[in-house]
């Protein structure tokens, strides 16, 4: 009987954090409390701004990254959980400074990616400008054979915005549109899916009201991380 431990680095921000978590529960096996698995939550709100420091030489998130991550090593986590894509751009660093492995969100979603549409080669991605500037998507898709697309200049603005907005906790329906119709764009300029790149983003999207695919990292990165603790995957 596995019992292993997921540890999630979290606070980037809180409502997505509680969104990861969420994910993990419905994606459990379960019949009674004990048949879930060991969660350990560690949000830091605190640390700084992924996008402004990709692309406004903000402050570096790195040092509060790694001793978060330290301090759920400690703590008994078998395994990291991060929800939030830009931060990623980070993952590299981060690993090195730590003993567990740090699921790679934007590894698990090409993977996904490609499990669902072997012949695809195009995908749509809404995300924080942070993310979508820093080509951390682009690198891994592109390994995978894959073009990932985002949006011009304009709509990528708008999806900023609109996660700023999401983070400040408005998630009307103003803003939902934003995030459909942006991705409905990419999708009608080629992508064979559009990706969720931003984990705020799932909180203000509903996919039954879109007409073509879609992919929600944040959901991908829950399987992956119940798939470790019920002992699926090494």
């Amino acid at each position: 009987m596995f019992d292993r431990m997921i540890g999630i680095l979290g606070g980037m921000g809180p409502e997505a954090t509680a969104d990861l978590f969420q994910e993990i529960i419905a994606l459990t096996p379960a019949t009674r409390d004990q048949d879930h698995i060991r969660v350990l939550i560690y949000s830091n709100a605190k640390i700084p701004d992924r996008t402004r420091a990709i692309l406004e030489n903000g402050e570096d998130p790195l040092p509060p990254l790694i001793e978060s991550a330290r301090l759920l090593e400690k703590a008994g986590a078998g395994i990291l959980a991060i929800p939030c894509n830009a931060a990623h751009y980070f993952l590299p660093q981060m690993q090195a400074q730590i003993g567990i492995p740090i699921l790679n969100m934007i590894e698990e979603t090409c993977r996904e990616f490609r499990s669902r549409l072997p012949n695809a080669n195009m995908a749509g991605l809404l995300a924080a400008s942070g993310t979508v500037r820093s080509g951390i998507y682009q690198s891994v898709f592109g390994r995978a054979g894959v073009d990932v697309i985002t949006p011009d200049n304009g709509d990528q603005d708008l999806v900023q915005s609109a996660i700023q907005k999401v983070k400040a906790g408005v998630q009307d329906s103003a803003l939902r549109g934003t995030f459909e119709a942006v991705g409905g764009r990419l999708a009608k300029s080629g992508a064979q899916t559009v990706i969720l790149g931003c984990t705020e983003i799932p909180l203000a999207f509903d996919p039954a009201h879109v007409d073509y695919p879609i992919l929600n990292a944040t959901r991908i990165l829950a399987q992956a991380a119940v798939d470790w603790a019920l002992g699926r995957r090494g």
